[in-house]
């Protein structure tokens, strides 16, 4: 298994309804450069509570051209959060950059970078993305549902030199993490029969292997291989749209959108604990 990279960078009561808060426009321009000519993502800000009770602010992109949304959010630690979903090609990808301990020897930060399959209805459209628009940017919000953790044991790395064949985004998102990607056999095979070139895949240790090293936190010998987890959250994201209905109109139409939080647990195998100093044993 190759090594993780690690570079330095510069210095880097939930409502029924959110109609109120936050509205789908139909109609409205695609992007905040419709009508120059030229598409832009449309951006929405917005401060979340994060699951530890804590308020940050979250930023929202849609391109309706491009068929993409990303979403990012700064911890309270520092680390930063990033998630895209690429609709056209069916990839979703999480990035974490987490700032390095130098008292402990660990670089500046470290990149990771988790990539798997978009399920259908995970998020809304890009399109109805791009419309939402904000009526009071001070409010704190919360999602309305709360989303199970799902687990996610990650077993192929993903090449970062042909990364653009699964997605045109990875290149740009994952680029601080070009030793660091990663994905599970289930999703390869998908893209696999999708027509994904399989050069873009590289395997990381046998199964029995991975499963017979010690977590991470359970490692004295920082220059020992083991089993690294990390845990993060998505603190509120469009979810779902919502449909009204009227009497003056025959059919259900939208008129908003629900909110969630999920929270992912990613476990994969490292050739030291240095490359892995937050997972402590539980």
């Amino acid at each position: 298994m190759r090594p993780p990279g690690r570079r330095g960078v510069p210095p880097v009561p939930p409502a029924l309804l959110l109609l109120p808060l936050l509205m789908v426009l139909l109609g409205a321009p695609r992007g905040v450069g419709a009508g120059t000519g030229a598409s832009v993502p449309a951006e929405l800000r917005v401060r979340v509570r994060l699951p530890d009770g804590q308020v940050t602010e979250e930023s929202l992109q849609a391109d309706s051209d491009a068929d993409s949304i990303s979403l990012e959010l700064r911890k309270p630690d520092g680390t930063l959060v990033s998630f895209t979903a690429d609709f056209k090609k069916n990839v979703k990808i999480f990035r974490a950059l987490i700032l390095g301990e130098l008292e402990k020897g660990q670089s500046q930060f470290q990149a990771l970078c988790f990539v798997t399959r978009l399920q259908h209805n995970e998020i809304i459209p890009s399109e109805a993305m791009a419309k939402l628009r904000q009526k009071n940017p001070r409010a704190v919000r919360q999602a309305e549902e709360v989303r199970g953790l799902e687990y996610l044991h990650m077993d192929i790395a993903v090449n970062f030199s042909q990364g653009g064949l699964l997605s045109p985004h990875l290149r740009n998102v994952c680029a601080e993490a070009t030793d660091a990607i990663y994905t599970r056999q289930e999703d390869v095979q998908f893209w696999l029969e999708q027509g994904v070139d399989s050069s873009v895949f590289e395997a990381l240790p046998q199964a029995s292997e991975q499963v017979s090293l010690p977590r991470c936190g359970q490692v004295g010998d920082r220059g020992k291989p083991c089993l690294c987890h990390y845990g993060l959250s998505l603190a509120w994201y469009p979810c779902m749209l919502k449909y009204c209905h009227s009497r003056d109109r025959p059919a259900p139409y939208k008129c908003g959108i629900r909110s969630c939080q999920k929270s992912y647990s990613f476990s994969f195998s490292v050739p030291q604990r240095q490359l892995c100093l937050w997972d402590e044993d539980p």
